[in-house]
């Protein structure tokens, strides 16, 4: 009798699972995502909620959505709401309310007078250029600052006037004492608390001194009884300070755990360089369709189910790594082309004119929505003498492997008859104007009795109920793949001059139907969703992504060889 396959787990999973069966916790397990609210999430944010999310929900746990708004000169409730808007949007829902590192000043305040009181932290009068000097280098030790010493007493009256307002911003820090001569520099007395006489998002003017990050974090985490905090790398050397705070202030033990960031070719993953981006007009706000942000992605019409899916399909490893666009885009084309009703719009429009269809005659067309899922139902298209096709769909002087329209040559309209080319209209200037054309009447599609043969098929709208749409041709914003990654190179110097252009299309009537955040493929061109800014008037749609899959042709062709 043959054992089943065992499950192939990541080592994060590993790890919740030893601690569930050793009973660590009382088998709970309890995560957390915890966001500074001073910019919208992106790309590598979408790794990390799905981390702390997936595993939770994959061992019955459950995970916190907290804010860690410790400094009030960055933060605003806009982002707030925008980071809410996008973890519900990717799929997941937190335990409870929204938590905020805020909710717990006073515990932290607590906290930091505990240190105080056991002698390991203390008031330094120190500016920052000094501290920055007492720090030393990697390979050279630390100096004590002149202030370590102070009695506790001094300490315990010098925080609690910091506490009232008495000094000014950077008069005073508070430093936790651990080792000048620790090898990690983030050990050399860091600072735990310092004076920001600024207006706080939640708590108003009620602190003039706030928690610096790495002291708000763990404690944080260890209040609300995180089991497992997983973070990604650049946390790693902060994990030893961590460890400290919770140690030396003996409360609950919350571990924390790192994995590999996603990186991804194209993107940038750093909020404060998105934030210039912004800033300085490169973009349309955060959420304009070029930029990896989440609601920038949503706003473009990639669906969150895409992004999960490549979340789940990079893994969760150990080392930082790039993942290809390539990747990326199947994800996002295998999702939309089981979502994305079909429609007709003609991008580059020339005229046809079928000679021998009757003058003002009407017939109505059913176009399915989505081949192969006759549940998603049809929709109609008007068919009439006129229409419009794609410029490219033809050839004056067509070669035999073309198997489109020529003169000569027959074609199906989609959905509808056979034509044969039969004669041009030209300008003065040679450009085609018109194509006439003859059509079989006993080719219409699902009926055809003609026996009349066509080896290609192309789009077209009528011209007599073809409505007018903008479309917003979207590409990558950066024109190398690591535009981060070059020595002496300033990111802004690949910024992508032709990553948003604008055209003018003709589409069928459907569309006048539709709404905002509606998606679409656009036969034979690509993918597209109505952009949230459309009205009755103006009918905006953003381009999504091409049609072709370039990575998915070239993992079947590997597979093949």
């Amino acid at each position: 009798m043959s054992e089943e396959p065992k499950e192939s787990l990541n080592f994060l999973e590993e790890m919740v699972k030893a601690d569930i069966e050793s009973g660590k916790h009382e088998g709970r397990v309890h995560t957390r995502f915890p966001p500074e609210p001073n910019g919208y999430l992106h790309i590598g944010h979408a790794k990390a909620i799905w981390v702390s999310f997936s595993i939770a929900q994959k061992y019955g746990g459950k995970t916190n959505l907290r804010f860690d708004d410790t400094n009030p000169t960055t933060e605003d409730m806009e982002y707030v709401e925008s980071i809410k808007r996008d973890i519900n949007w990717l799929g997941y829902q937190w335990d409870g309310d929204a938590l905020f590192a805020s909710d717990y000043f006073q515990q932290l305040y607590e906290f930091a007078l505990d240190l105080i009181r056991k002698g390991k932290a203390y008031v330094d009068d120190s500016s920052a250029e000094e501290m920055a000097s007492q720090k030393g280098t990697p390979t050279t030790a630390g100096v004590n600052s002149p202030y370590r010493n102070r009695s506790i007493e001094e300490n315990l009256d010098l925080f609690q006037r910091m506490k009232a307002g008495e000094f000014d911003d950077g008069a005073r820090v508070l430093r936790a004492k651990i080792d000048m001569e620790a090898p990690n520099l983030l050990l050399r007395d860091p600072v735990i608390y310092r004076i920001k006489k600024e207006t706080h998002h939640r708590t108003g003017d009620d602190w003039c001194i706030y928690p610096l990050y790495d002291f708000a974090h763990g404690q944080s985490d260890s209040i609300e009884q995180i089991t497992h905090s997983l973070c990604s790398l650049e946390f790693m050397h902060h994990r030893p300070l961590y460890d400290w705070f919770i140690e030396n202030l003996d409360i609950f033990p919350s571990k924390q755990t790192e994995f590999a960031r996603m990186n991804v070719e194209y993107m940038i993953t750093s909020k404060r360089r998105l934030m210039k981006l912004v800033n300085e007009n490169f973009v349309d706000g955060w959420d304009d369709p070029r930029m990896p942000t989440l609601s920038g992605m949503r706003r473009r019409g990639i669906p969150a189910k895409a992004i999960r899916n490549f979340c789940d399909i990079t893994g969760i490893t150990k080392r930082d790594n790039l993942q290809e666009i390539s990747l990326f885009n199947s994800c996002v084309r295998e999702v939309l082309n089981e979502t994305s009703s079909r429609v007709m719009v003609v991008l580059d429009p020339v005229k046809l004119v079928i000679e021998n269809y009757p003058d003002y005659q009407s017939e109505v067309m059913h176009a399915q929505n989505l081949p192969g899922n006759p549940e998603a139902g049809t929709h109609e298209m008007p068919f009439t003498k006129e229409m419009w096709i794609e410029r490219s769909d033809f050839m004056e002087d067509a070669p035999k492997k073309f198997f489109r329209l020529g003169i000569g040559k027959n074609v199906r309209l989609k959905h509808a008859y056979i034509i044969k080319g039969e004669s041009l209209v030209k300008n003065e200037a040679g450009e085609i104007v018109q194509i006439n054309c003859s059509y079989y009447p006993d080719s219409k599609s699902g009926e055809d009795v003609s026996g009349v043969k066509a080896k290609g098929t192309i789009h077209w709208v009528s011209c007599d109920t073809a409505i007018d749409i903008k479309i917003k041709n979207y590409d990558l914003l950066f024109t190398d793949p690591t535009p981060m990654g070059h020595e002496g190179k300033d990111y802004l110097e690949y910024y992508n001059e032709d990553s948003l252009t604008l055209a003018q299309a003709k589409a069928e009537p459907f569309l006048k139907t539709v709404n905002p955040g509606d998606q679409f493929q656009f036969m034979r061109k690509g993918y597209y969703v109505m952009d949230e800014s459309s009205t009755a008037q103006e009918l905006i749609f953003n381009k999504t992504i091409s049609l072709k899959d370039s990575w998915a042709k070239s993992q079947n062709k590997n597979k093949k060889s």
